[in-house]
């Protein structure tokens, strides 16, 4: 049972889940009413799971481990549970007609949402928590942090639903010069990946533990993410074409599938485009490309480089000249609007340069937001991994080789999820993610 004194945590925690609900209400808000039953990437559902999705996770979630709620619709709850990883299957090829109406759905949200909230606004004796007060703080961030991470998800979908469907929303410029990018030195020296369970305090996902000290080899890395710029010579040296920068693997995927070009780019007679979130703009040659981690993968081999490692892009990003680490690049302050392209500043890019301050002991510059970054290392567990009794396939699911991890955060990466610790994930073949890469060399 939760105690009195760890309520007020419980209340700020139920804020948190209200700001993140109003944070993928005005997403939904941004789609035309009529293009709710679309699917602009063809590899998930269609956008009206997204608008049931949400919440049949909450209450699944807060209905099996938190509190004593009776379902009311089971085949909503079941319908919405799950949406799909696009691992290189057949595509879904169900029709807009075999799901519900936007009013069937909109009504299954707000009897979900009535009744969590009253539960969790009764006090505390209206919690009924079937483990510890720490697994019901858990739980809770759990769900805060599922719906941000949907909030990003909802976006780079959105991204690719025709302009036309969507109403326009303003974003801030951010103009900065041309890039010349260039290698920075790493010195050798220990990294640090992931929380230590007993010492913690923080929240972290279940493949955020354990620590795992890891000593990293003197490297290079790239000053900036690789820009538009720096991989449109790479397409124009032919590097679609040549199955040389290829695996086996990648060669048949791209084949299959006519890729020739960054999924973001449009091509414009001799020239090229890029598919921003509401228009078309010519393509800035200073934004980060964003590209699946097949296309960053044949880059670094064109350009004789590689990927980063895991541990490699930590050490760049946290390491120091000392045996210390910090808690984010600059530092220790907390991420704030003028230190990067993060928490939902912007709807595009932002030039790779346009925050000095974001910028690692070593002088790497923009490791968190604009994009999250591919590492060269597959996603696994570290020694000590145990699944979360109540989601035990977020992550155990996707240790099979064919995932990668992510680093960094892009511009629709919520503050919370800028930890150092965080770890994302995504299979190869996948373009749609804001995603780009910086490289690596001895």
């Amino acid at each position: 049972m939760v105690t009195q004194g760890s309520f007020s945590v419980v209340s700020q925690l139920h804020r948190r889940l209200l700001d993140a609900r109003a944070n993928t209400d005005r997403l939904f808000q941004i789609v035309r009413e009529d293009s709710l039953y679309e699917r602009p990437i063809p590899e998930r559902h269609r956008l009206i799971f997204y608008v049931g999705h949400l919440e049949a996770f909450d209450w699944n979630l807060f209905r099996d481990y938190l509190l004593s709620l009776k379902t009311f619709s089971p085949g909503f709850d079941q319908l919405f549970a799950f949406g799909i990883d696009p691992v290189g299957g057949e595509l879904p090829s169900d029709q807009p007609q075999e799901w519900p109406s936007v009013v069937e759905v909109r009504n299954y949200v707000q009897i979900v949402r009535s009744r969590i909230d009253n539960a969790l606004e009764s006090g505390a004796a209206a919690l009924e928590a079937k483990s510890s007060v720490s697994a019901v703080e858990t739980i809770l961030q759990v769900a805060v942090e599922h719906r941000l991470m949907h909030a990003e998800t909802l976006a780079y979908m959105l991204h690719q639903l025709p302009h036309t469907r969507k109403y326009p929303q303003r974003q801030a410029e951010n103009a900065a010069g041309a890039v010349e990018n260039e290698f920075v030195n790493i010195p050798a020296g220990n990294v640090t990946l992931g929380l230590p369970r007993a010492e913690s305090s923080s929240f972290g996902w279940d493949n955020e533990f354990e620590t795992v000290t890891e000593r990293v080899a003197a490297f290079r890395i790239s000053k900036y993410m690789v820009t538009n710029g720096e991989f449109l010579r790479f397409l124009q040296a032919g590097g679609y074409e040549n199955s040389d920068y290829w695996p086996p693997d990648d060669w048949q995927w791209k084949e299959k599938y006519g890729v020739r070009h960054p999924v973001f780019w449009v091509p414009s007679g001799a020239g090229w485009m890029y598919r921003g979130m509401f228009e078309e703009t010519p393509l800035a040659m200073n934004w980060p490309v964003y590209v699946s981690h097949a296309e960053a993968s044949a880059y670094a081999r064109w350009s004789k480089t590689a990927l980063p490692t895991e541990a490699q892009w930590q050490r760049a990003a946290y390491g120091t000249h000392l045996k210390s680490e910090r808690a984010f690049p600059w530092g220790t302050a907390a991420p704030k609007s003028s230190l990067g392209n993060f928490d939902f500043t912007r709807w595009d890019p932002a030039p790779v340069n346009a925050y000095p301050l974001n910028k690692s002991t070593f002088g790497v510059v923009g490791q968190l937001g604009n994009g999250w970054e591919w590492t060269s290392t597959p996603f696994a567990p570290f020694p000590g991994f145990q699944a979360f009794e109540f989601y035990p396939g977020y992550s155990a699911n996707f240790f099979d080789g064919r995932h990668f991890v992510m680093k960094g955060g892009s511009a629709r990466t919520a503050a919370c999820m800028l930890r150092r610790s965080f770890r994302n994930w995504f299979q190869p073949h996948y373009q749609y993610v804001y995603a780009g890469f910086r490289c690596v060399s001895e």
